[in-house]
């Protein structure tokens, strides 16, 4: 029993003893460290008296708590002295400056606002002391122009992508950005409009200052446009105050879209905001990743506020600031680079902080992923999450999506409502569309303005005014057209739609690509393009050469050179094998050449016998076919519309011979002929069909025009009018590497850029263009006299040259030159190898003598061809050739040693073909004589008797 009692008592004193030791080390330790601690003073400057800045303070003393209760080691410990900077930009600047002189502190940490840390930036940069701001959001405070600025938030410029995601992803084609007017308002208006690039951006000011009277004022202002969806940006009590005026007259209802910026996400339940007022919301939200540290934060939070972004921001700004002071070099301590080393220490720093990643990249703080969140209830719903490298990302399956096709969930929107807002909506005063309209001397068919005098009311008529009026009845909601005069060119008037001063332009207006950089235009409702019309001549049984006409000169050229190639390359094949190619040289010309050309009417009497010719002749018959009955089919349409013919269709031949041509004044077609080269003094204008007529009629000799150019539209009115005596054709420019282009869009209704009514418009302009209302609208305006179907001149409204012309053949010619190219390559080599004793023989001596040796060879018979070897078989085997050698007879001398077989071989030949011929030529014994026997016998006996 005293054994356990005394060992009892040993464990206990042992326990106090060791328990004694661990304290007074402890003390030790904790006396040697204080005994050794570098205190750096830090400087804060916040605005005191506000709620915000009263959270970040608390958040930046308990990061110093929680950071140096964790790094006990650290032998730098920060010194806070705080400054109130009074919410104004001067006291915020003396804050620091008092900082920096008196306390002489090593880094700032603050202001709140943007427009505080602009001048307390040029203080840090002139002084060298880095100011760390864990609320400046402003893009316009770069950290490149700044050196010793540290951004530890995130740029507001990087949820701009996000906003302009959303608002295409619903497809909202305006937008109206409402900002606060000063750095913090205009530091993301760049950045959103290059977002929102396809996008119309409209923008609402408002001031810092304003009170409620100017903030309905400009909210009045926003409801008479046609744009409902805004994006807001500013600080957050300016914002909510507006949101609360916004709510009580009616601008948080349904149809209207409100999507706010991060900052003001982020402080929407600050001050115990209550969010059934912001039902229907949208809003961008910096992604704060659930951690273990953040959720210890915040059940140590003893404030009835929860702690927002900005407070974790300070947080982390904080311990990234202590743990850069403990890596500077404390003997830089009283030296001015105390300032650079600690910035380099800072931008080395990386941890995960309560905010998220903490890492610097030239001084700011890393591009953030952004939450999605939607306002329904009391509850802030999370939507989606968008990223810098994905876009829009579901939260729940992390696929990404195009935020249309694929929902994350309903989305309530104002009102309660589940529709998707198009995002626009006709003004509230009326519905009513101020629309201008070209003020016209000529073509009156197309838009014609009238004002009554007395009522002073004006309205609009003709085949435009017809076709937009149609389309606007088509539309699915109802709108109230204001016809204005307007005496302008049609350019002003498509840059007065670009100024805002109407809210669409109707009217014969072309769709160009200068006008469209300053307006949207709808689908064109005429047809496109620049023509000309000529005078029509009739040319009935007056041109006896049109049998020329339907093919061009260069394709009568062309086949005239292929008819004597291949004549050239048959003969080539057949002269040393075909007696029907052989003979006196003129003999031989005309054979070819008539070879030749009778292929044409497949009508060649010579046959040809060599392989090559053959092959040569079967392709070129095949292209005589086709060039053959291509000549007969546009033979036959010349001679059937040759009665009526323009008078020129090829506008080089305009300009070359000083012909005037006519255009349409105050068109584009002037800059247009122009820049064909047309001399300013060769170019007069007209005003109406009328005038059109009258100069066409005079001719260039009278003063008048040779042709007018205008756009399809005006020319068929004009043709409509006058058909007999005109005809529209395709204007040609036959000049080597220039092809101009006579292509335009056609007509257009002109609307501002990226209107909500431009997508509407059109799909009712393809319904009207589409349907039988489109064609009582043209008789209406075009056919009135009925001429449009009995006219002779449509006729020949498309006739131009129809020639055919080499290009249309150039793939026949290029088969037959290949063909006989391939041939005679083939002929060449061959004749070659068969003769190639002669080349390489050394007798013939120089290369001269050898190739006059091939040609000798080359212009005799090829007496090894079959053709020549059968009938030299037929006439040995003759029974009556009376050169058949006897011995009793006939006296065969030996020939020279130096004469060549294929030499005695002809010899004899002749031999037996002279005799074959006395033989023929002599009188045949009359019936009572002997017979064509006896007479050879006879014959014979004369022989042997000639000495």
């Amino acid at each position: 029993m005293m054994t356990n009692n005394t060992t009892n008592i040993k464990n206990t004193f042992f326990s106090y003893f060791v328990l004694f030791l661990w304290g007074f080390a402890v003390m030790d330790v904790g006396l040697g460290q204080n005994t050794t601690l570098d205190e750096i003073k830090i400087g804060v400057v916040l605005d005191l008296k506000t709620n915000f800045s009263k959270i970040c303070l608390t958040s930046i003393n308990m990061s110093l708590s929680d950071f140096y209760q964790t790094h006990p080691h650290y032998r730098t410990r920060l010194a806070l002295h705080v400054r109130d900077s009074m919410k104004d930009i001067v006291e915020a600047s003396d804050a620091a400056y008092d900082l920096i002189k008196k306390e002489q502190v090593r880094a700032i940490i603050g202001p709140r606002s943007s427009m505080q840390a602009e001048f307390m930036i040029k203080l840090a940069n002139k002084f060298q002391v880095p100011t760390i701001s864990f609320s400046a959001t402003s893009p316009l405070l770069k950290s490149i122009d700044n050196p010793y600025f540290v951004r530890a938030t995130i740029d507001d410029s990087f949820q701009a992508k996000a906003i302009a995601a959303i608002v295409k992803s619903f497809g909202w084609r305006s937008v109206v950005a409402v900002y606060v007017d000063n750095e913090l308002g205009e530091g993301i208006m760049h950045s959103l409009s290059d977002a929102l690039e396809d996008v119309r951006v409209q923008r609402s000011v408002i001031s810092p200052e304003a009170r409620d009277d100017q903030i309905l004022t400009e909210l009045y202002k926003l409801m008479t446009k046609q744009t409902r969806v805004f994006v807001m940006h500013m600080a957050s009590d300016l914002g909510f105050r507006v949101l609360k005026k916004a709510r009580e007259i009616g601008m948080m209802e349904e149809g209207y879209v409100w999507l706010l910026s991060n900052g003001m996400t982020r402080m929407m339940r600050h001050n115990g905001r209550s969010l059934e007022t912001m039902q229907g919301l949208l809003g961008v939200r910096s992604l704060v990743p659930q951690s273990k540290e953040l959720e210890d934060f915040r059940k140590r939070w003893k404030r009835k506020f929860e702690p927002n972004v900005f407070a974790l921001w300070a947080y982390d700004s904080v311990t990234a600031l202590a743990m850069a002071v403990e890596k500077t070099n404390t003997k830089a301590y009283m030296r001015r680079t105390y300032g650079q080393h600690l910035l380099e220490s800072l931008s080395s720093v990386e941890f995960k902080g309560l905010a998220g990643e903490f890492k610097l990249i030239n001084r700011q703080l890393e591009s953030s992923t952004f939450e999605i969140i939607n306002v329904i209830g009391d509850e802030e719903r999370i939507i989606g999450i968008w990223t810098p490298t994905s876009g829009l990302v579901n939260a729940k399956s992390n696929e990404t999506t195009s935020f249309l096709g694929k929902r994350f969930g309903p989305v309530i929107w104002p009102g309660n409502s589940t529709a998707v807002p198009k995002g626009w909506e006709f003004p509230t005063c009326g519905k009513k569309i101020k629309v201008g309209v070209p003020v016209n001397k000529g073509f009156l068919n197309f838009v014609e303005i009238k004002t009554d005098p007395i009522s002073n009311v004006t309205t609009a008529t003709g085949y435009a005014i017809d076709i937009f009026e149609a389309a606007l009845k088509k539309l699915p909601y109802p709108v109230i057209p204001q016809y204005y005069g307007c005496k302008s060119s049609y350019n002003d008037l498509v840059y007065q739609v670009y100024e805002g001063k109407w809210d669409v332009v109707v009217g014969d207006i072309t769709i160009i690509a200068n006008r469209s950089s300053y307006v949207d235009f709808t689908l064109p409702y005429t047809e496109s393009g620049v023509s000309m019309i000529v005078p029509l001549r009739d040319n009935k049984n007056k041109n006896a050469w049109v049998f020329l006409k339907p093919w061009s000169l260069d394709l009568w050229i062309t086949t005239v050179c292929f008819f004597i190639l291949i004549g050239f390359v048959v003969w080539l094949f057949e002269h040393r094998v075909n007696t029907d190619f052989r003979g006196p040289p003129h003999h031989q010309i005309g054979t070819s050449v008539c070879f030749s050309f009778s292929t044409m009417v497949f009508a060649h009497r010579e046959k040809v016998v060599s392989n090559l010719a053959r092959f040569v002749v079967v392709v070129w018959c095949f292209v005589v076919l086709v060039l053959t009955q291509s000549y007969t089919a546009n033979l036959t349409s010349f001679l059937t519309v040759q009665s009526l013919q323009p008078t020129t269709t090829n506008v080089k031949d305009l300009i070359s011979n000083g012909e005037s041509v006519g255009y349409h004044a105050g068109t584009f077609v002037r800059d247009f002929l122009r820049d064909l080269n047309f001399p300013e003094s060769q170019l007069k204008s007209f005003g109406s069909a009328e005038e059109c007529d009258d100069l066409l009629s005079k001719g260039t000799s009278k003063g008048g025009i040779a042709a007018a150019f205008d756009e399809v539209p005006y020319l068929k009115d004009v043709v409509s009018q006058y058909c007999p005596k005109y005809a529209m054709v395709e204007p040609l420019f036959k000049t080597a590497g220039f092809k101009p282009s006579f292509k335009t869009a056609g007509f257009g209704f002109a609307f501002p850029k990226n209107s909500p009514m431009i997508g509407d418009v059109s799909r009712a302009i393809l319904k009207v263009t589409q349907s039988k209302e489109m064609s009582l609208i043209e008789n209406k305006w075009f056919n009135r006299l009925g001429l449009a179907s009995d006219c002779p001149g449509q006729d020949t409204a498309d006739l131009s040259s129809n020639r055919l012309s080499v290009s249309s053949f150039w793939g026949l010619f290029l088969i037959a030159g290949v063909a006989s190219f391939l041939a005679l390559l083939v002929f060449v080599a061959l004749f070659l190898y068969e003769h190639r004793h002669t080349l390489c023989s050394n007798s013939e001596g120089s290369i001269w003598r050898k190739l006059k040796s091939l040609f000798r060879i080359f212009d005799e018979k090829d007496i090894k061809s079959h053709t020549f070897k059968s009938s030299a078989v037929h006439n040995v085997s003759s029974p009556i050739t009376p050169c058949t050698p006897s011995p009793s007879n006939v006296q065969i001398r030996p020939l020279p040693r130096c004469m060549s077989l294929n030499r005695e071989f002809e010899l004899r030949r002749a031999c037996f073909s002279m005799s074959e011929e006395r033989f023929r030529t002599q009188p045949k014994q009359d019936k009572q004589g002997g017979s064509d026997i006896e007479f050879g016998a006879e014959r014979q006996r004369e022989v042997k008797q000639t000495p």
